[in-house]
């Protein structure tokens, strides 16, 4: 079973109704002992960071989190999960868990799309991902494959963490990022059909395969 964290952050439903079309058992859950008991973890999220944060604080969350990655529990954070899982945001500021080396950042002004227009912030709708190397979460899915944005901060992390590259308003923004076991995504794979899908596929995968090795 994966648990999806729920931190009043949003988004846990669609995650959700995701996991439930593929038949992988899922719950939303605030309930430390769940947590250490499931597969792998989802970190999912809309908002703002220093709420977000508030929330992990007085729930104790943010350290179940810290406790997850400390043992090798599997951990995908999805669009503001991907952002605080850094060690602070532009947003505020806001100090944030600090779990992975990065920080987010605010879009620049002055973006341009190319027909010359305004990049509207933020940055909403679909756009491809450019992986840089392979990896188990993108086993299956085409190198022009779509997804789902919404945001208008966006990561910079280490180069060696840094998986996946996209373009918006004549810039190049960190999309996915992570390593084998933990991972965050930018965009929203339960909002973008099917290579959504296959990446929450392949996630569970990769949670069931550890799950059976310990």
């Amino acid at each position: 079973m994966l648990a999806i964290l729920d931190y009043k952050a949003g988004n846990q439903t669609s995650v959700l109704r995701a996991l439930n079309h593929l038949d992988i058992p899922a719950t939303i859950t605030a309930d430390p002992q769940v947590i250490a008991a499931a597969e792998g973890i989802i970190f999912p999220g809309v908002g703002s960071a220093g709420q977000a944060m508030t929330v992990l604080g007085e729930s104790g969350l943010d350290v179940c989190l810290r406790e997850a990655v400390a043992r090798h529990q599997p951990v995908l954070g999805i669009c503001l999960g991907c952002q605080i899982l850094l060690e602070s945001s532009e947003e505020g500021p806001t100090r944030t868990l600090g779990i992975i080396e990065g920080h987010c950042r605010k879009f620049p002004v002055g973006l341009v799309q190319e027909d010359g227009t305004p990049a509207p912030v933020p940055h909403m709708g679909w756009n491809g991902v450019r992986m840089v190397r392979e990896d188990p979460l993108f086993v299956g899915i085409d190198r022009d494959a779509q997804f789902y944005f919404v945001h208008s901060y966006y990561v910079e992390t280490t180069p060696e963490l840094a998986l996946g590259w996209t373009e918006y308003g004549g810039m190049t923004f960190c999309s996915v990022y992570g390593r084998p076991g933990l991972w965050a995504t930018q965009f929203h794979p339960e909002k973008s059909g099917r290579y959504g899908l296959c990446l929450l596929r392949n996630y569970s995968a990769y949670c069931k395969e550890v799950s059976r090795a310990l």
